[in-house]
């Protein structure tokens, strides 16, 4: 599977939303992504997708159906995977810390629970 790291900021905003929506056709992509090209420019765009081996269509009446390749867990993994690098370099506390400065809400004790199991499960597990 290529990289996404090789995507463009345009193809990685179609590809976050085909995402998002789990699979979506040309139109759908356009009303999700902001300041969109035309139609065509995205169709273009979703059919280069797809020779990269990001994405597969499949037909739908007169319609074509875009759908990621790669499981939306494991895409997600790899995203988290760039930002704690680029951002954070490496540092799940620091990354961890800023989301939590940045919430409007407060962790709920059952959060904080399921975060305490996770970090012990991990540790048991040589994490």
């Amino acid at each position: 599977m290529p990289e996404p790291s090789e995507l463009s900021r345009r193809e990685r905003q179609i590809m976050d939303a085909v995402f998002a929506l789990g699979e979506a056709t040309v139109n759908q992509v356009v009303e999700s992504i902001p300041s969109p090209p035309t139609a065509m420019a995205v169709r273009r765009m979703m059919h280069i997708l797809e020779e990269k081996g990001h994405l597969r269509r499949r037909e739908s009446g007169r319609e074509v159906v875009y759908v990621p390749r790669q499981a939306k867990d494991k895409a997600g993994r790899r995203a988290f995977e760039r930002v704690l690098k680029t951002f954070f370099g490496g540092s799940l506390e620091d990354a961890l810390a800023a989301h939590l400065h940045s919430r409007k809400d407060q962790v709920s004790a059952d959060e904080r629970k399921r975060l305490i199991a996770l970090i012990e499960q991990a540790q048991q597990e040589g994490r």
